[in-house]
């Protein structure tokens, strides 16, 4: 798979906060295929991340939000955390920036509390997806299909659970990375 990904550029767009595993993980597992991946954060300086229990390492931005667009990149990854999703949630620049990605038919994959954002983007009605159970009926109410499992795809859509997902929800994100873009993603 790695030649087939020389050359594929990633964000991965957080803020602090973000579970510290689901931002080091697929990070590294992109890298590990050749993948360039940016870390873009809403000012471009360093964030916290939150691991599990406790406050966790700072990371540092690659680029601020400002500063980026879609075409930049081949697909997005939203780590989740409590307090990272619920700040981008609120933040119109980073909904657009999300919104961008489903408009163009890129991958999006999106892990734990991370579906807030894509709620908040209007990208989730009809949507075949999974989180953590506390936004399930969040999902329900913003009209996606919600599921119990450790990964579910939809038209280049990627979602995933929790941190144990971790294995399941990279091997697709490497997958729908490799398929690139999708007619069917609606935004």
């Amino acid at each position: 798979m790695k030649q087939a990904l020389n050359g594929k550029r990633v964000a991965i767009l957080a803020a602090a906060g973000f579970e510290e595993s689901e931002l080091s993980v697929p990070r590294a597992a992109l890298q590990k295929e050749g993948v360039e991946v940016h870390i873009v954060t809403p000012d471009g300086k360093g964030i916290r991340a939150w691991a599990e229990t406790e406050w966790g390492d700072t990371y540092e931005a690659d680029k601020a939000l400002a500063d980026v667009n879609e075409s930049d990149y081949h697909a997005l990854v939203l780590p989740g955390g409590l307090f990272n999703p619920d700040e981008l949630r609120t933040n119109d620049e980073a909904l657009s920036f999300v919104k961008a990605f489903f408009q163009a038919g890129k991958p999006v994959a999106a892990i734990c509390h991370a579906p807030w954002i894509l709620i908040n983007a209007g990208v989730v009605e009809g949507r075949r997806m999974t989180s953590v159970p506390s936004v399930a009926q969040d999902l329900l109410n913003a009209g996606a299909e919600w599921v119990d499992e450790p990964v579910v795809v939809d038209s280049g859509l990627v979602t995933s659970r929790t941190p144990k997902d971790l294995d399941a929800f990279n091997a697709k994100l490497l997958e729908e990375l490799q398929e690139g873009r999708h007619s069917g993603q609606h935004a």
